[in-house]
């Protein structure tokens, strides 16, 4: 059965099982595909979204910006991800959503996120616990910034991103795509470019990691993760009974 939503389905069921007609439900919740270009606003701060966003293809980011101009990202989306679902009860947006890359986005009204609430419960604890690992993603990101050192950050990025796009396919042996800029990870991880430029060349030379073009590949995971003090915990990848 080949669906629309499969990297949503391929995450969602590293959490549990769904159904056949859970499946059918999210794919036929798609009223309409939209593209967006690299470097646009998916949504804008301030909007009222009466549909909710999921990343069919490429590379978005959530983003606020200061008074002095400066942008920090704070969540970085892959494909699978529902960018917004939140909106779905908070209504107005208190944070932009960015396309790092060209996008596919499909919309999902959130009338039909509704009918799914009252019509597929064990769906909706799903998406619900969707909506609860992005709030881990954000605790982890709060804890790396706060008190690991540029280059931890920066391998405890990697490390997530890597299992991230690996648990939706999206990984070729030890190689994820990550094209993303200096300057987006820098508003990521709040460095400039330039200190950017030297963490990831302080990892290239410890052996731990290669780029080639939007190529990168892991070549050593366990020291990876010991630089970045990474544990996956908070991505809460195991299967486990969500049933009642």
């Amino acid at each position: 059965m080949a669906l629309m939503t499969n990297s949503l389905i391929l995450k969602l069921e590293k959490y549990d099982r769904l159904s056949d007609d859970e499946k059918r439900a999210l794919d036929n919740a798609i009223a309409r595909v939209r593209i967006v270009d690299a470097d646009e606003d998916i949504i804008r701060e301030g909007d009222r979204p009466t549909d909710s966003s999921l990343l069919l293809e490429g590379f978005a980011a959530r983003y606020k910006i200061v008074s002095n101009g400066r942008r920090q990202i704070s969540a970085i989306h892959v494909a699978g991800d529902f960018i917004d679902l939140h909106s779905f009860l908070l209504k107005t947006m208190d944070h932009g959503v960015l396309a790092l890359t060209n996008c596919r986005i499909a919309l999902v009204p959130h009338a039909t996120l509704e009918r799914i609430t009252d019509e597929y419960p064990h769906l909706t604890r799903l998406l619900w616990l969707n909506t609860l690992i992005d709030g881990a993603v954000h605790r982890e990101w709060l804890t790396a910034m706060g008190r690991l050192s540029a280059t931890a950050h920066m391998a405890h990025l990697i490390c997530e991103l890597y299992l991230r796009l690996k648990a939706i396919g999206h990984v070729e042996g030890d190689t994820i795509q990550l094209p993303i800029t200096q300057a987006e990870l820098g508003d990521t991880l709040g460095l400039s470019t330039v200190h950017v430029n030297r963490v990831l060349q302080e990892l290239r030379k410890e052996g731990l990691i290669r780029f080639q073009g939007d190529a990168l590949t892991i070549l050593d995971w366990e020291r990876l993760k010991k630089v970045g003090e990474f544990t996956s915990t908070y991505l809460s990848l195991q299967n486990e009974d969500r049933q009642p």
